[in-house]
């Protein structure tokens, strides 16, 4: 998956304290037998042998190749930069806390997303209970981590709407929808059209039935596309 240029400015995360508390590891954070994929290949392997014997320059390398995809994320997940922050360096504590229990059944970087998931989940639940307004800072998303800097489906891509206005306000008016879909709408729509991954992947790292995941993606589209027409006062044509 490609790195997301959008997400490279002040917020991302630069080192993990690994000394940090934080916590048990997210509810199957570390337990991802039910996709299983292709044997890992020799280089990973060795690399997840040097995680597992705690070689700290492993782990520097971890964060340096994940924490950019990670924060962008979880940051269009939560919609609020200082949140992001802080859950983003809580993945790399809790990846470093749990990686003896990676058992290689699918991709290092599948397992990453799943707790990051899974950390983004806790903290919308606990920001609710907190009425904190966990969208505050979707405009300031919508104009620092395009989608268009993701790999994955465009925003043409999911509505059409280019049909109506050229890219880039229609781009943070779709930004801004996302941030006001219900959570297991958005969290699916995110992973498959934003992150570019398979239904395979979504359900490995959601612990989803595959159907359940298709189901989540149709929906999601439909209140993608209900809220762009509201908030442009135009209906969109075509579309999935």
């Amino acid at each position: 998956m490609a790195s997301d240029e959008g997400a490279r400015g002040r917020g991302a995360p630069t080192h993990v304290d690994t000394d940090r508390g934080g916590g048990s590891p997210p509810p199957a954070g570390a337990e991802l037998g039910r996709a299983s994929s292709a044997p890992l290949e020799a280089g990973e392997a060795q690399f997840i042998a040097r995680l597992v014997a705690r070689d700290e320059s492993a782990f520097n390398e971890l964060v340096i190749m994940y924490e950019r995809r990670v924060f962008a994320l979880v940051y269009r997940m939560l919609g609020r930069r200082d949140e992001a922050e802080d859950v983003s360096q809580e993945v790399f504590v809790q990846v470093f806390k749990a990686i003896d229990q990676f058992r290689g059944e699918s991709k290092l970087s599948t397992w990453i997303y799943r707790i990051a998931v899974n950390l983004c989940k806790n903290r919308t639940k606990y920001l609710s209970r907190r009425h904190a307004g966990a969208q505050d800072d979707v405009d300031a998303m919508a104009e620092r981590v395009p989608l268009s800097a993701a790999k994955g489906v465009s925003v043409g891509d999911v509505s059409r709407p280019d049909e109506l206005v050229e890219g880039m306000q229609l781009e943070a008016v779709v930004k801004r929808a996302i941030g006001q879909l219900d959570p297991e709408f958005r969290e699916a729509l995110i992973l498959r059209d934003v992150e570019d991954m398979s239904y395979e992947e979504i359900a490995s790292v959601t612990g989803l039935p595959d159907g359940t995941v298709k189901s989540r993606i149709h929906r999601a589209r439909g209140q993608l596309r209900a809220l762009v027409e509201k908030m442009m006062g135009e209906k969109v044509r075509g579309g999935k």
